[in-house]
Parts: C-alpha cells; structure tokens; sequence
C-alpha cells in the first residue's frame, strides 16, 4: 500500500468509538483466513468462538447482550495492524448475506435520475436539461412521502405534463426500487480499490447508510456504504442497471457494522448526515452531504419491501438505502459535471458509523474477486471452524 494511502485508527472510526458496538471482518495473518471480530478499546478481538462467519454471528440470539458481558476472546492485534497490512486487513464486514439497495429515496437524486433519462447518458446534455426540469420537478417532489395520495396528485399533474419518468415511479409510487447491487462475498471494505467500468465516462460514487438484517427481517443495525455507479450506462437504458451497478470492486462497505443498542438506535440512524469527500491526484475536491431526514421512505419501510413472506434471504442481508447526494461539480469541462478519475480518494463519513475510505482505479486493474462462498467454506473447514 503506499505510504499515502495509509490509513489510522482513529479516522475510520466512530467519534463515540469508546461507547460504540462495532463488529466487522478482519483477514488474519496468523489465522491464515477471514475472521468475524469485534472492535474493542482500538483492538481487535476474534469472535471465531462466537460464530465462522458474519452471517452466523448477527443470527445468534441476544448477541448485543452477549458482547457486552467479559468474553475470553483471542486479541489478533490493534486496528492500525491491519491497517498497515502487518496483523491482515479490514475486509468488508459481511459475508454470506446478500448485497441489495434501494434506488431513488431523495428528492434530488430523482431529478437526476431522471436528467440521466433524458440526457441519453450524454454529460454534455445534462446541464439545459438540469436547468428546465430542476424548477418544475424540485418543487414537485420535496417532502413528498412515496406511495401517498399526494405522491399520487404529483404524479397525476406530472403525466399530464408529460415529465412522468420510471424513476420518478420507484421514487414515489407505491413500490420501492430494490435490486442486487453486488454478490454475497464480492463487496470490498475500508482501505481498498473501488473500481470504475473502462467503457465509463461519466460515473459517481453514491454515499449510503447500509441497513444490516438478520433472516428473519430484524435490523440490527447499520455501516456505511459507496455504491458506486456509472451514470453514462444506466442512463443509456433502465434495464443496464447491472452492468451499470455490479462490476469488479463496485461495491465497497464499512469500516463496520455498529450494532443498535441502547446509545445507538433507529431514531440515531434517522438523524445521520452521512458526509462525501473526493480528492483527487488532479488537486480536484468535491465535498456533499446526505440527511437521512430527507428520504421518502423509511429505512423499516425500505427492508419489509426487501424481505417478507414473498422473499427470504436465509443467509441475512444488507441494504443500501439510497442517497440524496448526485454530484453536479464541473471537472473535465464546464457543462460536463462530475465524474471520477483514478486516483480519487473518497471518503464516506458519519459521527456514529465512522469513516469509509477507498481509492477509485478501473475494475480491469483493481484485484480480481477470487475468495467467495467456495473458497470461505474450504478455509473455514482447514481451521476445523465448521
């Protein structure tokens, strides 16, 4: 890693960190394979005793309670060991759980949902369009609560307008838009490559709180997540949202799940304003924020549209909840908006979840995904864990 993509403790972590539940993954040198731990006092102690994988330990029953009475847990080490690659690494603190979120939940970012549209995935033509529909559509949708009967006067006055668009559907209607960001094992954690599509030239990362469910549909509780997204492609057509969405190291969370209890709950979780910075080699910065305030639905509404009687996810599941955040900025030329170059560091933060930092590079150069449910159940059988 180089020198200046070093990473510390104390800036992925939580501002209350001392206070915080924190669990994630590590890959542990000395265990020769990942291992499921908790954060505790800046150490990092495997909970391999507990349960193999992430998916098993958030299904142990009263697990928050379990946490906090005195465990004999093996230490692997301080966080700034795996930081510097000398102990292992951070890896994405989920595992066998499937990978989903929800699509255009703000206001704003369905106006550029829908400037995508119209804009043909085409940069250049996205600023007249911004400019004509923001007035219209702006006023339109703020505050509005998706599925309601105003929901559904907008929706009657913006048909007649002929501005009715399939984002502005999922956006308001009845129905949330939830799809598969990424495969179960495939997403990247805090400190590695996030990855950019060669064919892109127009793409963003989207700042997200990531709901985490147990099996049974529980929240228990939340991390933070980069969706990372090419704008050119999906705005070509709807339907490539998967190659738009699911591509080598495209999907990054963490730095961990911090668990609910007492001093962090949902009513925390909806007051987050989830913080993006990109820096870029090309001395290039760009800051926003998302309220999570401001979404149409709530996040409990978001996960029973994702899992109910008409669909199990045994294993648990993750859900990206959408973001408010579409960067505008200029940076290749006026006009032409934002997208990432290589190099750019982003970082996704919020007091009670931390700091989620990656590097973007092509997908073709970031790391091959090649440790998956196979090779996890092989490791975890050779160290007699299953």
């Amino acid at each position: 890693m180089k020198s200046e993509r070093m990473l510390r403790a104390e800036a992925i972590l939580p501002t209350d960190a001392a206070d915080a539940l924190l669990v994630g993954r590590v890959w542990s040198n000395t265990n020769a394979g990942p291992c499921p731990v908790m954060i505790s006092d800046g150490r990092v102690l495997n909970l391999t005793s507990i349960a193999a994988t992430m998916s098993g330990l958030l299904e142990t029953e009263n697990l928050v309670d379990r946490l906090r009475r005195p465990l004999d847990l093996a230490d692997l080490g301080d966080l700034n060991s795996f930081l510097s690659g000398e102990a292992g690494k951070i890896l994405a603190p989920i595992d066998l759980q499937a990978v989903k979120a929800a699509g255009v939940t703000f206001a704003d970012s369905m106006l550029e949902r829908v400037i995508e549209e119209q804009a043909k995935g085409d940069p250049r033509r996205a600023q007249d369009i911004r400019a004509k529909l923001a007035p219209i559509l702006g006023d339109s949708l703020r505050g509005l609560v998706a599925g309601s009967e105003q929901a559904a006067k907008v929706k009657k006055l913006l048909q007649d307008m002929g501005l009715w668009s399939q984002y502005l559907e999922v956006g308001i209607g009845p129905d949330a838009e939830i799809f598969t960001k990424s495969q179960p094992m495939s997403s990247v954690g805090c400190g590695d490559l996030v990855g950019i599509h060669p064919i892109s030239q127009w793409n963003n990362p989207e700042p997200e709180v990531v709901l985490v469910l147990r099996s049974d549909g529980t929240i228990v509780g939340a991390s933070l997540g980069n969706d990372v997204n090419l704008r050119d492609v999906e705005g070509r057509s709807a339907l490539l949202l998967g190659k738009a969405k699911d591509n080598n190291a495209s999907c990054s969370i963490g730095p961990f799940i911090r668990l609910f209890d007492e001093g962090f709950t949902m009513e925390h979780l909806r007051r987050v304003r989830v913080a993006l910075e990109v820096h870029g080699e090309d001395g290039f910065e760009m800051t926003g924020e998302s309220p999570m305030e401001a979404i149409s639905r709530s996040p409990e509404s978001l996960a029973s549209q994702l899992m109910n009687r008409n669909h199990q996810y045994p294993d648990g599941a993750v859900l990206f909840l959408g973001t408010m955040f579409a960067p505008v900025k200029d940076r290749r030329g006026a006009g032409e908006g934002f997208t990432h170059e290589v190099g750019d560091r982003v970082e996704i933060s919020t007091a009670k979840l931390g700091r989620l930092v990656n590097w973007v590079e092509r997908t073709d150069v970031c790391p091959q995904w090649t440790f998956g449910v196979s090779a996890l159940i092989r490791n975890l059988a050779g160290r007699n864990l299953l």
